[in-house]
């Protein structure tokens, strides 16, 4: 993540034109999360970045949820290792439902993006029964 708060303060991007997209523990995992600005909040990439960013934190990020390891693993480990076959196909619905995100970011604004990803989708009922209209 230092590489690219320096390549944003080389090149002057403008913040208004960078969306930072990291992992992060403390979300479910295939969670998404947008956010219009804050803090790195225990995460040293998004530490890293902020620093390289003469400390601003005035930029957009799409959090990816990976969740917590359970019993013995370490948080390094655990991002470290390689995701199950269930767990990719899990994450690649998830990717192209970033790429929606950002798609919608840049077409119709933050807001609107931040409204998709942030509003739980509603679940399908579980039996035809439920879908009934009495």
């Amino acid at each position: 993540m230092q590489v690219v708060g320096q390549l944003v303060s080389y090149f002057k991007i403008p913040l208004n034109q960078v969306v930072l997209i990291y992992d992060d523990l403390d979300l479910p995992f295939a969670k998404l999360r947008l956010l219009p600005k804050g803090g790195h909040g225990g995460h040293n990439g998004m530490r890293s970045v902020i620093h390289h960013l003469k400390q601003s934190r005035d930029f957009p990020r799409l959090r990816v949820g990976i969740g917590r390891p359970t019993g013995m693993m370490g948080a390094i480990g655990f991002v470290l290792r390689a995701f199950s076959k269930e767990e990719q196909e899990v994450l690649d619905s998830t990717f192209l439902r970033g790429l929606q995100a950002v798609r919608i970011m840049l077409l119709e604004g933050f807001n609107k993006s931040a409204t998709f990803v942030n509003t739980p989708a509603p679940q399908p009922p579980e039996n035809v029964e439920e879908m009934k209209i009495t």
